[in-house]
């Protein structure tokens, strides 16, 4: 079949200047011919930019739209680079085939599903379809779930997803990711058969079967790899870092015939390999591709000199990376600030106090953000700001009291303190197996007939409320109430928190229920030691309730109504900037994160999670870390120690200025 090449550059006139709008960096990626290329893009360097103007360029230089492929990782990036190609070159381009790879997988499945059995009307099952359909197979095969606790679809989907896109045999993901659910692969495995049956037989697949079916697709039927790859003449791939073993085999397949393929993305910001990203397909892939043109983007639009001057010093010690040193554009700014602080609470008072400083020197709230490496570490820092009246958002998730594990033990331990308590005793026993609504308001009602609601719970009268299937339970839960009762125990709510985890199983629950069971027993964790500060359980609710009514309106006088900061974890706020930025909890055992160094290559990709962090701040950055976590002496985070100290300014903190 005939080979597709481009035009001579030389003979092509160009209706955009692009030498007028791109530095000498980007100008040689855009204007490269062709063969594999590999761009390492660093942070704020023009990436989409790049990308932008390269498929405007191969349009102007001929190519046909229908003849490329662009695959990112959100179709909301693919839409907003098109729609900035139709800006530049001013004409229709709807032909090109752009958007997420499960988005490409789908249009390639519809029109060959039937040469894998499946109609082209096929359903794509959504996380919540999928999860319900894995639980529906649970009954269907007679696990007991009343002997021992087995794992919810949710979870199943999880552990599915990750021995797809590793790919890793179940038995290691199990031993690697829940070593509890260990004994289990039997049951685990008949469970995925039938989920895999029933699936083909309903003609449905998940958002992993369609990248999975596609590949095979092109695998096994060569006449319709071939019309792919001769069609597309090129292929870009954004964020080409995060891909995983599927996603890198799919484009080296559509690639085959052409070879034009342009990926870029950012080693130092590889920070997803607990969704099954995979480090070595930006790293190898120039002995996959030994003729690749190797392209650097270094000039770094977004941060100060001295921000890239820290984040240069750190990312350094990784010794699996392209080297590349970021170089600013900007104007020369403060240093990076590092702080030392007593304990978690003066950690907590210094960010909000400097935070009011920095809006009343000018800087709006929207334009600062707080970044931290798990959840639990915003803890003390959303009580802080919500007893000072700073208004806050998270980028993603629920605030930590909103939580639903945290919800979970706060309403176990309402109950013990106010018996009467109808909301929590409804959501506490929906925790138990086969317990709905329906069940749950009859228990109640049977409950709050009671002179004692909790006595009468304790009692056998209690028991035929409760579903068979959840006896054995209901007892362990009763049993764990009559604990918590103890005078001695109510005035310790720390101790409280720890039996409900242990004694009442919600460790337990927690791995059966969630797909992160360690993040969330931490996040208990730290909530144990927040209450450790209190006399007694009901001084420790009451506070949490109190501080749930706090308006935020103080200092938002004569600015925006919905102004806020931001809170994040560091890998929420990938891609996102701001012009302040507080890096929170650089302490050894708070970042790195303990489990991220027991898998191998941890530690550089907890090292590039900080520099992802560094590189968000665009004029100021703060570093802090505690020394002092309750009763735990803790040293800087080994990033911290390993930054070249002319990059940051050590500020030394007076203790009169813990409470100010």
């Amino acid at each position: 079949m005939k080979r597709y090449k481009l035009k001579p550059t030389a003979a092509i006139h160009y209706a955009i200047d692009y030498e007028k709008h791109l530095n000498p960096e980007q100008l040689a990626v855009v204007m490269a011919e062709r063969g594999p290329l590999l761009v390492i893009a660093g942070a704020g360097s023009g990436k989409t930019r790049t990308l932008t103007y390269r498929v405007a360029r191969l349009i102007e230089s001929g190519t046909d739209p229908s003849r490329i492929l662009l695959l990112t990782f959100t179709n909301k990036a693919a839409r907003e680079m098109l729609h900035r190609v139709e800006l530049l070159i001013k004409q229709d381009i709807k032909k090109i085939w752009g958007g997420t790879f499960h988005h490409v997988a789908n249009l390639m499945l519809r029109r060959h599903a039937k040469l894998l059995g499946y109609r082209d009307s096929y359903t794509i099952l959504d996380r919540e379809d999928a999860k319900d359909l894995l639980d529906s197979c649970v009954e269907e095969i007679g696990i007991d779930i009343t002997a021992r606790r087995f794992p919810k679809g949710n979870v199943l989907l999880e552990i599915k997803s990750l021995a797809v896109n590793t790919p890793k045999p179940l038995a290691v993901i199990l031993q690697d990711r829940v070593p509890f659910f260990g004994e289990l692969l039997p049951d685990i495995e008949k469970v995925l058969s039938r989920y895999g049956e029933k699936k083909r037989k309903n003609q449905l697949m998940d958002y992993d079967d369609l990248l999975v079916n596609a590949l095979v697709l092109l695998r096994q039927f060569p006449e319709v790899r071939d019309s792919y790859t001769h069609r597309f003449l090129h292929i870009l791939v954004d964020e080409y870092q995060d891909t995983n073993k599927i996603q890198a085999d799919f484009v080296d397949l559509l690639a085959a015939y052409h070879r034009n393929l342009m990926v870029v993305g950012d080693d130092c910001q590889s920070i997803y390999s607990f969704r099954g990203a995979n480090f070595a397909n930006i790293m190898n892939f120039p002995e996959r591709y030994p003729d690749v043109q190797l392209f650097r983007l270094e000039t770094n639009y977004r941060s100060t000199p001295e921000i890239l001057s820290l984040a240069n010093s750190s990312i350094r010690y990784n010794q699996r990376q392209y080297q590349k040193t970021l170089r600013a554009i900007s104007r020369p700014g403060p240093k990076p600030v590092l702080v030392a602080l007593n304990d978690i609470s003066q950690q907590a008072a210094f960010i909000a106090q400097h935070l009011l400083e920095l809006r009343d020197e000018g800087l709006a709230l929207d334009d600062i953000c707080v970044l931290y490496r798990s959840h639990y570490q915003s803890m003390e820092l959303q009580m802080e700001l919500m007893r000072r009246g700073i208004p806050f958002k998270l980028i993603s998730g629920l605030r930590f009291f909103e939580q639903r594990h945290v919800k979970d033990v706060l309403a176990i331990m309402r109950i013990v303190v106010n018996p009467t308590d109808e909301l929590a005793w409804k959501r506490a026993v929906k925790l138990l197996p086969k317990t709905g609504n329906v069940t749950a308001n009859r228990i109640w009602n049977a409950l709050s007939s009671a002179n004692q609601p909790l006595q009468f719970a304790l009692s056998s009268a209690a028991e035929p409320l409760v579903p068979p299937a959840a006896r054995i339970f209901w007892k362990t839960f009763t049993k764990l109430l009559q604990m918590l009762s103890e005078p001695a125990i109510l005035r310790d709510p720390a101790t409280m928190i720890q039996m409900i985890l242990t004694e009442g199983g919600y460790q337990e629950y927690l791995e059966t229920h969630f797909e992160n069971p360690e993040m969330r027993a931490e996040d208990l964790h730290q909530l144990a030691n927040y209450a450790s500060q209190f006399a007694n359980a009901q001084q420790f609710l009451s506070d949490l309730a109190l501080l749930g009514t706090v308006e935020a309106q103080d200092i938002v006088m004569g600015g925006p109504e919905d102004e806020k900061v931001h809170l994040s974890t560091l890998h929420q706020a990938k891609g996102l900037e701001w012009r302040a930025v507080f890096l929170i909890w650089l302490a050894e055992g708070g970042f790195p994160a303990p489990r991220a160094l027991r898998e191998p290559g941890g530690e550089e990709e907890e090292r590039r999670l900080f520099y992802v962090g560094v590189t968000r701040a665009k004029d100021q950055l703060y570093l802090t870390y505690p020394l002092m976590v309750r009763t735990t002496i803790h040293k800087p985070s080994r990033f911290v120690q390993e930054l070249d100290s002319v990059t940051y300014e050590a500020w030394a903190i007076a203790e009169s200025e813990e409470g100010e």
